[in-house]
């Protein structure tokens, strides 16, 4: 079983910047995917970034430019660095590990909220 947990959340200015760190239970080597996701109320989850455990990286239209996954294998920690934040950037942002196989296996974190005002 792996347990993801996000931090980082918070509250910040329109235009300022956040960065969200999501630890694994587990090497994240041995996960072959991770990615954060977000969720405004009354909207469905959106995939904002995703990287493979192979490094090649894909992000949301609407982010684009503005926000970078990375990760620290030592750590076994993905981070979100999130700048010229909008207040539609507001929502709750979740951490997600993929691993394909034998089967395919969705992981997900409790989520942690970002507040964007403007």
């Amino acid at each position: 079983q792996v347990q993801l947990v996000e931090s980082g959340g918070g509250l910040v200015q329109a235009g300022g910047s956040l960065r969200l760190s999501c630890a694994a239970s587990v090497s994240i080597f041995s996960i072959n995917i991770m990615a954060w996701y977000r969720q405004a109320p009354g909207k469905q989850r959106d995939l904002v970034a995703a990287i493979t455990n192979g490094g090649s990286t894909n992000y949301g239209d609407c982010v684009q430019g503005r926000f970078t996954i990375s990760t620290d294998n030592v750590k076994n920690t993905v981070y979100l660095q999130m700048n010229s934040l909008k207040p539609e950037d507001t929502a709750v942002y979740y951490c997600n590990g993929v691993r394909l196989w034998p089967t395919p296996v969705n992981y997900w974190g409790q989520g942690t909220q970002v507040t964007v005002s403007s």
